[in-house]
């Protein structure tokens, strides 16, 4: 980054946040936002087409592919780029999914323009960046005893976990959400009840409010 300005790929849903997020990365001389987009499908396309950045920002939640979606097919097919994450959300689960999918960087969206800057700077560099908050709660969770050690393995849902716990969020039926996840209601009801138990929540409602508290959903 010494010679020349570090590239950057920025994905956010919110048209105006993107537009303002664009302008503010401009204004710092190190870096250059070559291309914007919505989502992570668009983002994945920008690269196909070339737009190969130093740094990809992404926000966490967005529709068609969220940030932890985007973050895991990057980690697949482009293991180098680094990646930042801007969220409003900053629960130990949120952390303990990104963590998994290699994000080297995590920060709340309402931070400050300087703390921005040296995050950018931090992960472009391959290094870790972390708020001073969610540093707190990392710490908190690795702490080398029972009840963190229950929560973490509570924490860790499946990808088929994470699919049924949105689609149990929408308005369709256990039956349709059976036919969408193509498997049987009996197969549905059990992961209802093994989440009703790994998430200490005794609803659908109790699992949409999860759900929405912890980023795996957004209205």
């Amino acid at each position: 980054m010494k010679n020349k300005k570090c590239k950057i790929l920025l994905a956010d849903d919110h048209v105006l946040l993107r537009d303002a997020l664009s302008s503010l990365i401009n204004s710092f001389e190190e870096f250059v936002v070559i291309k914007s987009v919505g989502n992570g499908k668009e983002l994945m396309s920008a690269i196909s087409e070339g737009h190969l950045p130093d740094l990809i920002v992404l926000d966490l939640n967005m529709p068609l592919m969220d940030g932890f979606e985007t973050a895991k097919s990057l980690s697949q097919h482009h293991p180098d780029l680094n990646i930042l994450i801007l969220t409003m959300y900053d629960s130990e689960i949120a952390l303990i999914r990104l963590l998994q999918t290699g994000v080297k960087g995590f920060l709340k969206k309402d931070t400050h323009p300087s703390e921005l800057r040296y995050a950018l700077k931090s992960v472009a560099d391959g290094g870790f960046f972390y708020s001073h908050n969610t540093t707190g709660k990392l710490a908190s969770l690795f702490q080398k005893n029972s009840d963190n050690h229950s929560f973490i393995e509570k924490s860790i849902l499946t990808d088929v976990e994470i699919e049924f716990l949105k689609l149990a969020s929408t308005d369709l039926t256990y039956k349709e959400i059976a036919s969408q996840m193509k498997i049987t209601p009996r197969a549905i009801d059990g992961y209802r009840d093994t989440l009703f138990e790994k998430l200490d929540v005794k609803s659908r409602v109790g699992l949409a409010i999860y759900a929405v508290k912890n980023g795996i959903v957004t209205f």
